[in-house]
């Protein structure tokens, strides 16, 4: 199967779902599907494969050995497919089946989805659906794993575009998750966390980066917290999808209750990339309890009941390897100048622990348009960094289109080159001593304090708009010859 063709045939189960209930709501439908399908295609083509191998020996071919996951009696896609009344329950009862015969692997996976609620999801409506997806036969043979990876990643983008405010949840701009990969630079054998990890698109970036440098990509270690249910267990099958083993992403609220711990402590990587929610409020978190926090978190103090930021910021701090750790957080730009973090900022620029701080254009957080940047940590810079911080000015270095914005490869090449080097660039990129950041500026991180840019805002508004003004130009012209020609035809009848 051609990529083309599986994300066409992936989108048109969505479609299916279209008008009954809210697209931001598709998810927690279509990926068990997805799942349970591909599983379930993957169970016949080993069992043909093991009897093959044993000359027709049936009972061998089923031996839990000889697959990837074990399928339950009745609880194969085939079975449910044979029901044409209650095929919710079916459903379920074998979604259940499946979780029970793995769970080390795949407990909760399925998600919570109402199958059984009728009104919700009607029976005609779920044979539909089912209907859809036995129309392609998801093997590892027809559907190799980088295939249906990508297809996957690709049906978690169509959902972010499609699900309105709630995409920053369970998505983050991979170009963006890109440049951060960069940075943190993760290496074989290292452990890599992600405290508010989504569906995982930062976690598998990891092992994909390695891959593409033709490194072993098998023994980096993954972690993952998350809070929704289903988000997780979407994190949780794109490993699967992309043939990642390596992984280990729980469910639940990374600052009241971590569940990565190794003897009682919050547990060390080498490697921490995350996007935090940046909308927490006082409903949000529990600041009363943060200030006797049990695993020591507030290592700078206490942030205003209102914004989360610099909790998540210490959670990660305190989560490093004390020798290899290093972080990239990405933020909105409040969290390098507003007033009430400032004691918390001044106490972590004199820990000399920031390395970088990376200005980036708007709209690069799903459906805001809000100015982002990246927080760049170490726990132990390099002699040559040390009580230093480099400000990198990158809000031009963009590519918007209508509401939306990407990095570009040439974007991502120029950042990440200005970060590994370390040097000054003319109205890019600065050096900047720290007690200058603490003594002349008052902590305050803004990069426009340090990195001026004449009139850039200004060149690049005018380039999108002359860039803009030639494709509705082209347009019109099209549009005149068009109608010209129409005109020509009436005059000749």
């Amino acid at each position: 199967m051609t990529q083309k063709q599986l994300e066409d045939y992936l989108w048109g189960a969505a479609n299916i779902l279209r008008g009954m209930i809210d697209a931001a709501d598709f998810k927690q439908y279509i990926f068990p599907l997805l799942f349970f399908k591909r599983i379930s295609d993957v169970w016949d083509e080993e069992y043909q494969i093991a009897l093959d191998e044993s000359k027709g020996d049936m009972t061998y071919a089923e031996f839990r050995e000889n697959h990837w996951f074990e399928i339950p009696k009745k609880c194969h896609w085939d079975d449910v497919r044979k029901k044409t009344v209650d095929v919710g329950t079916a459903l379920q009862k074998a979604l259940q089946g499946i979780e029970k015969a793995n769970f080390d692997l795949l407990h909760d996976i399925f998600g919570d989805a109402q199958w059984t609620n009728k009104k919700r999801m009607s029976d005609e409506k779920l044979l539909d659906l089912i209907e859809h997806f036995s129309a392609m036969d998801l093997s590892i043979k027809n559907v190799p794993h980088d295939i249906m990876g990508d297809g996957y990643e690709y049906l978690i983008k169509k959902f972010a575009d499609d699900s309105g405010h709630t995409a920053a949840e369970f998505y983050t701009n991979r170009t963006v998750v890109k440049l951060m990969t960069l940075i943190t630079d993760p290496q074989s054998k290292e452990s890599v966390y992600d405290p508010t990890c989504g569906s995982g698109g930062i976690l598998l970036n990891s092992a994909l980066y390695l891959k593409e440098q033709k490194k072993e990509y098998r023994t980096l270690k993954l972690y993952g917290q998350e809070l929704n249910l289903i988000t997780s267990a979407i994190a949780r099958i794109n490993m699967f999808m992309h043939n990642v083993d390596e992984f280990e992403i729980v469910q639940g609220d990374t600052l009241a209750e971590p569940k990565l711990l190794h003897d009682d402590e919050l547990r060390k990587f080498d490697v921490i990339m995350a996007n935090p929610p940046y909308s927490i409020d006082k409903r949000g978190w529990n600041q009363q309890k943060w200030m006797n926090d049990p695993y020591g978190r507030n290592i700078w103090g206490t942030p205003p009941q209102g914004c989360a930021d610099y909790a998540f910021l210490q959670h990660i701090i305190k989560s490093l390897n004390p020798e290899t750790g290093r972080c990239v957080v990405l933020f909105p730009h409040g969290v390098l100048f507003r007033d009430a973090e400032s004691e918390i900022r001044k106490k972590m620029i004199e820990a000399d622990m920031v390395d970088a701080v990376i200005g980036l254009g708007k709209n690069l957080f799903y459906n805001s348009s809000m100015e982002s940047c990246l927080l760049v940590c170490r726990m132990k810079k390099p002699k040559e960094r040390k009580r230093k911080i480099i400000f990198i000015n990158a809000v031009n270095e963009i590519k918007l289109e209508r509401s939306a914005a990407y990095l570009e490869e040439k974007h991502i090449k120029k950042i990440s080159t200005a970060y590994r080097k370390f040097q000054n660039v003319d109205g890019f990129a600065k050096v900047v001593d720290r007690d200058i950041v603490l003594n002349s500026n008052n902590s305050n991180l803004s990069v426009q304090l340090y990195v001026k840019q004449e009139n850039g805002n200004e060149q690049h508004e005018l380039k999108d708009l002359i860039e803009s003004t030639k494709k509705n130009q082209t347009l019109l012209n099209r549009n005149i010859d068009d109608l010209l020609k129409q005109l020509k035809t009436f005059e000749i009848e």
